[in-house]
Formats: structure tokens, C-alpha cells, sequence
């Protein structure tokens, strides 16, 4: 299995598969509304804008397993995201990271992160898993990493 073999659902509930990302860099946040680490939405959404255009697709999966901070529904997600950080990086519907519900997506993530750059289970929102434009997990980025920091290594994957 390829991570392009993966079925998510989309904010607006359309199953969607992951191959529709193929030759794309992908960088894969579990995301939350209501953590002190919302902020990083702003940062997200800037490297999104400034590297669309060479290739990067950020993809952003609201999880509510870490304090319950993702309370709301998808569309309250949505909402949210847009009015307070313009977010148009896609968005996907609430789903698990951890535990025996965690989505395939991320077992096949943390499965796949190659010593030494996987920094262990999902331990808060806003894990970033950086992952090149062959669907090959690169980096795993632990919850405070912020997404400025990551810039030099999306920008070697464009390169």
C-alpha cells in the first residue's frame, strides 16, 4: 500500500483518495480550533501561499482527541478556519490520529517516517508530516515546531 492508495473525506464530505496529490509535496497537520497552538493556522496557510505555485499542498485534518479542542462540526471548522486565519489550503473532515480509531492516513504516517526524523506517536495538534512529491514520508515535526521553521526543507523538496 502507498499512501496514494489512502480514501480521506474532504471538509464538505466527499471521500476523496490521496492520489489526487501525486507529484505534489505534501505537508499533512492534524489541526484543532480551540489549542493554544491555533495560531499555527496563520503560518500553514503562509507557507501554503508561498509555495503553491512550485508544488506544495498543505493538508489540514481537524482532530479532537488532544483536551477536546476541536469541538465543532466540520462546517464550524470551516467557518472558523476561514474568518480567522483565510485559510484555503484544503481542509478535511474530524477524524483520529492516535489510538485503535486512529484513520489509516496516520498509522501509514507514523509507519513510514524514517529514523531519525520520526518524533514518536501524535502527542498534541498540529504534528507536521512532511512528505515529497513521490508520496515518500520525509520528517515528522513535533506539535511546537512552527511552520516557518520547516521552510528550508520544503524548499530542498521543491528544489
Amino acid at each position: 500500500m502507498s499512501l496514494y492508495d489512502i480514501e480521506v473525506e474532504t471538509i464538505n464530505g466527499e471521500k476523496k483518495s490521496l492520489s489526487a496529490y501525486k507529484g505534489k509535496v505534501l505537508l499533512v497537520v492534524n489541526t484543532a480550533s480551540a489549542c493554544g497552538l491555533t495560531p499555527h493556522y496563520k503560518g500553514l496557510q503562509s507557507l501554503y501561499e508561498q509555495f503553491e505555485d512550485k508544488g506544495l499542498v498543505v493538508l489540514g485534518f481537524p482532530c479532537n482527541q488532544f483536551a477536546g479542542q476541536e469541538p465543532g462540526t466540520n462546517e464550524e471548522i470551516q467557518s472558523f478556519c476561514e474568518l480567522n486565519y483565510s485559510v484555503t489550503f484544503p481542509l478535511f473532515a474530524k477524524l483520529d490520529v492516535k489510538g485503535e480509531n486512529a484513520h489509516p492516513l496516520y498509522t501509514y504516517l507514523l509507519r513510514h517516517t524514517p529514523e531519525p526524523y520520526r518524533t514518536g506517536e501524535i502527542e498534541w495538534n498540529f504534528v507536521k508530516f512532511l512528505i515529497d512529491a513521490n508520496g515518500n514520508v520525509v520528517k515528522q515535526y513535533g506539535a511546537r515546531t512552527e511552520p516557518s521553521e520547516i521552510t528550508p526543507d520544503i524548499e530542498a523538496l521543491l528544489a
